[in-house]
């Protein structure tokens, strides 16, 4: 069969199934999920509910372009002293799922929404999370509100945390509000179609630059990597995109840390437990101290994330091209998040590369388990409800989280090296530029520079490092397993 009559989507879709049931993920709802669904009701204001009402205000969404399960709305107010007032709504996904439902036995299996090429493998029925509880335009939902004063230097002043209706009144894109705000592209008319939410958006920036600013002044990691997304035509596809950070991203994952650090010390004040998510201190960070060196910069011999961020910022200077991979060689060795439950009283590890200690996972309930079980905690805090997790159990919840997280990270990946072995799979022969990005004893990898590939360095790896720049020629892709190998053909290091 030629390679383009093949249906790249159902290729990619039956790749993802199987993979999904390879790594213990359930790729389907059972029958009883979806006769609950039969029974969901969507609440209304006017059902006697004793929340505040903020559905006039210029609550937005910051999404990507095709996000239909909104978790999150932001707002702005400027307050005396040069202080900006920020308020995040996160979807109150409880008040759909309750413990113990065949729901939230799907959701407590797979722990988060998988999102692969081809298809999208919901945590939660997308009558759920698109539709009931996702924060839809012009429509009054439920919500957490976690409301923060943020100072002139970027700090947390105070913070409070309440129940309210709200209402979006502009679902925008990453893209087109990040060209606006950094005077690359004109206002987007969703944005102009509403008053006063230009300047609310402008003052929102405004106290995301500080919170940003303040954070890397306290260590957190100026940390880049490349993605890429398949861009299809139809069912085949077309190309790979890479995905740049931007400001409208940078804004949005501003607040979303310190609406989680607010959420996990709000617990804390109330004596209930927590779930955290954590990134231990580096265990190899004499590793890292090795690669600074290769760049003439000496790192101190203990983990210091000031340190860190201080290379960072001078190697993307430097050499922006290859910042990426020496991202990913220093994400590699930081070591993966985990979750951990956190007693009250307890002494978790903070998030190293956040340079944060209190951060629990809250603004994304509809794809993550771990932010509607933390939803769950704080609706009985805020309530004066008894815990409704023991200890124990949230001890369980957590090695499962991560454990689960982990599996659905390994299906997103296997399908997007089964994607790109299909783009590349009539381009055999071929010579590409490429970069090492990593080399150990179980293979060398290379990521092409001229389309966002990463694959395996069959023959010619011997003596090659990462951020080696070397020649390379396409020798083999097998689809099925996401295999894609290259061989060398020359080699320019610098």
């Amino acid at each position: 069969m030629n390679i383009n009559e093949k249906n790249h989507r159902t290729i990619l879709r039956n790749i993802a199934h199987r993979a999904m049931l390879e790594r213990g993920l359930l790729p389907v709802f059972s029958n009883q999920a979806l006769a609950e669904l039969e029974r969901l009701q969507i609440p209304s204001p006017n059902n006697g509910q004793t929340v505040r009402d903020m559905r006039s205000l210029l609550w937005a969404s910051i999404d990507n372009d095709d996000s239909r399960d909104l978790d999150q709305l932001t707002l702005a107010e400027a307050v005396p002293g040069d202080n900006i007032k920020i308020m995040v709504a996160i979807a109150d996904v409880d008040t759909f799922i309750k413990d113990g439902s065949a729901i939230d036995g799907h959701a407590r299996h797979n722990t988060t929404s998988v999102y692969t090429a081809a298809e999208i493998f919901p945590m939660l029925p997308e009558k759920v999370s698109t539709d009931a509880s996702s924060l839809n335009f012009d429509e009054d939902r439920l919500a957490i509100v976690v409301e923060m004063v943020i100072g002139a230097d970027g700090s947390l002043l105070d913070s409070t945390i309440y129940r309210a209706w709200v209402c979006n009144h502009a679902k925008l894109a990453y893209n087109n509000v990040a060209a606006w705000l950094e005077g690359n592209g004109a206002i987007p008319e969703t944005i102009a179609a509403v008053q006063g939410l230009a300047e609310n958006l402008q003052l929102q920036d405004r106290a995301a630059q500080r919170m940003k600013n303040f954070r890397h002044i306290q260590g957190a990691l100026s940390l880049e990597t490349i993605e890429a997304k398949l861009v299809f035509d139809g069912d085949q596809i077309r190309t790979l995109e890479t995905e740049e950070k931007n400001r409208a991203k940078a804004l949005i994952e501003d607040f979303m840390i310190a609406a989680n650090g607010v959420t996990a010390r709000y617990l804390t004040a109330g004596k209930f437990p927590s779930i955290r998510r954590v990134v231990r201190v580096p265990k190899r960070w004499e590793r890292i101290v090795e690669i600074a060196a290769s760049y003439k910069f000496n790192l101190p011999e203990n983990p210091n994330s000031k340190a860190l961020e201080e290379f960072l910022i001078k190697q993307k200077a430097a050499d922006p091209l290859r910042f990426p991979d020496l991202s990913l060689a220093v994400i590699k060795l930081l070591g993966a998040g985990e979750y951990v439950a956190e007693l009250p009283d307890g002494d978790v590890p903070g998030h190293f590369g956040l340079a944060v200690k209190d951060y629990a996972h809250s603004t994304a309930p509809n794809r993550r388990y771990p932010d509607l079980l933390t939803q769950r905690l704080l609706k009985a805090a805020l309530e004066g409800e008894p815990v409704p997790y023991g200890k124990d159990e949230l001890d369980v919840l957590a090695v499962h989280c991560t454990e689960a997280e982990d599996a659905a990270k390994k299906v997103e990946r296997q399908v997007d090296k089964s994607a790109a072995a299909l783009l590349l799979e009539s381009r055999i022969g071929e010579q590409f530029d490429s970069i090492v990005t990593g080399a150990s004893e179980k293979g060398t990898w290379v990521r092409l520079l001229t389309v966002p590939v990463e694959g395996k360095l069959v023959q010619g790896f011997e003596d090659m490092d990462v951020g080696d720049r070397i020649r390379v020629k396409l020798t083999s892709v097998d689809v099925q397993q996401g295999f894609i190998d290259f061989k060398k053909v020359s080699s320019s290091k610098h």
